[in-house]
């Protein structure tokens, strides 16, 4: 059965699901960036008059699946409007005034995509919670610096995203003063990066950042030495007038000679080198230092956390790559923090350790930070670490939370890295302090507030539970 909803730019007809919740796939927030637009900030869509059919995902600005260490299913759809979000609602109401959770995927700002389905909404809407999952520009379109084009597009998509539930959610039956927004991996920097912009603010109130990657430096100078490995390596200014026509695979192509590794890459993170980075305008400091230092959303509550083997699995370079000391000196460590680190996972063994220093040096280390610098100003801050471990592969690995939390155990490709029988009780206990979260900006009694006195941390496990300052280790190894 169909249902329309008119929006401020138009009539949206989307379909009312067996359980009798509402989805409205593929709804353009900005118009499709290409032409003109491809490097331009977004601009709102032309309003239409005849009801847009919104029962099918829109176009994704992924064109391929990033890396080894996603597991999430995660569809490429082609088409230019891959500025477009879903509404997943128990009904359009516009008086029922519910609490509204935006999402914003993973994949390394280079991959991803909104139409997963690990990211369905029905169980939100089941405890009366909105579901809005948006696209974004990736890679290069998104995140290069040019000198002719303003700079973190992906960024300005996140907002445009924002502004579209601002002045639209009330119609999905949604409260846009009650707007939680959250995301995972790069989506969860993307929170962060939410967080410490000044035009951002207001557009939500609370936020959660799963296993937020913060990895690289992120100044004016890294995005302009990004820009000129490109050009070096390929021969291509980063410019739009050299861009703008380029098609997918010729981008893709670039961006695969960027990530090359090299002894040309002095002053580009090995990493993530496509990313948002502190631009002195729409973000004015880097946002690692804008949470542990600044003011950047010292009022909004934050839950975030990580998992505890998030890219554990990663194995270290073979035998014609450094030696171990070698790559953890590159990620941070002295001699004597090297012995420290090593003794501390000697248990698991000496193929998982930079697997497991990758781990922590991008996000358990960066989000353990972030949770002290929010304590010590005492700001709401919950922080978790979800340590239940797949059966089939012994390790709590990146994006493995993410079934639980959206209560989607049966969906596809949950069972293949999560086992038959994941545990109900523990997605049950995830997904309902999510709930409590973005309801009432609380995850619930049983869970405290992260504080410098006793820095109670949830630890999501088959039974979950508070542990005080279970990660001493990794501060005094990475941080202190």
């Amino acid at each position: 059965m169909s249902t329309t909803v008119t929006t401020a730019r138009g009539p949206v007809r989307g379909e009312r699901r067996a359980d009798g919740s509402l989805r409205f796939l593929g709804i353009p927030y900005a118009q499709p960036p290409v032409g003109d637009l491809r490097f331009a900030a977004p601009v709102p869509p032309e309003p239409w008059t005849e009801p847009l059919d919104a029962t099918a995902y829109g176009p994704t600005a992924q064109r391929r699946p990033f890396g080894e260490v996603v597991i999430i299913p995660e569809p490429t759809i082609p088409g230019d409007g891959v500025l477009n979000l879903n509404v997943f609602t128990p009904d359009a109401d516009p008086e029922a005034g519910l609490p509204v959770l935006v999402w914003i995927h993973g994949g390394g700002y280079v991959a991803g995509s909104a139409a997963s389905p690990w990211y369905d909404g029905a169980a939100f809407n089941r405890d009366g919670v909105i579901v809005v999952s948006l696209g974004y520009r990736l890679g290069i379109e998104g995140f290069l610096h040019l000198e002719d084009a303003p700079d973190n597009r992906g960024v300005r998509d996140w907002i445009a995203a924002l502004e579209w539930v601002r002045d639209n959610i009330a119609a999905f039956g949604g409260d846009p003063a009650k707007v939680t927004v959250a995301g995972q991996s790069a989506g969860g920097g993307a929170v962060q990066t939410l967080l410490a912009v000044p035009s951002a603010q207001g557009l939500f109130r609370a936020a959660i950042s799963v296993s937020g990657a913060a990895l690289r430096p992120d100044g004016p100078e890294v995005a302009r030495a990004v820009s000129r490995l490109l050009t070096s390596r390929t021969g291509v200014p980063a410019t739009v007038a050299a861009l703008r026509d380029l098609g997918d695979d010729e981008i893709l192509a670039l961006q695969d000679r960027l990530a090359e590794q090299g002894p040309d890459r002095e002053g580009v993170p090995a990493l993530l080198a496509l990313a948002p980075f502190a631009d002195g305008e729409l973000i004015p400091v880097p946002v690692q230092d804008a949470l542990t230092s600044g003011e950047a959303g010292a009022d909004v509550p934050l839950m975030l956390g990580f998992t505890e083997h998030e890219f554990t699995m990663i194995p270290a370079p073979g035998p014609e790559g450094p030696p171990l000391p070698v790559l953890l000196g590159g990620l941070g460590l002295d001699v004597g923090r090297t012995e420290a680190f090593t003794k501390a996972y000697e248990e698991g063994g000496e193929a998982l350790l930079f697997g497991q220093a990758l781990t922590d040096a991008t996000f358990r280390a960066p989000n353990l930070a972030v949770a002290d610098a929010r304590a010590a100003r005492e700001r709401p801050t919950w922080l978790y670490e979800f340590t239940w471990r797949s059966p089939l592969l012994g390790l709590s690995f990146h994006c493995l939370d993410l079934p639980f939390a959206f209560d989607v155990l049966d969906a596809e490709g949950v069972a293949p890295v999560a086992g038959d029988t994941p545990p109900r009780a523990l997605a049950d206990a995830v997904h309902r302090a999510w709930v409590a979260f973005v309801t009432h900006q609380d995850p619930g009694a049983d869970w405290p507030r992260y504080t410098s006195g006793g820095r109670a941390t949830m630890i999501w496990d088959a039974e979950p539970r508070i542990a005080e300052d279970p990660l001493s280790g990794v501060r005094a190894i990475w941080l202190d």
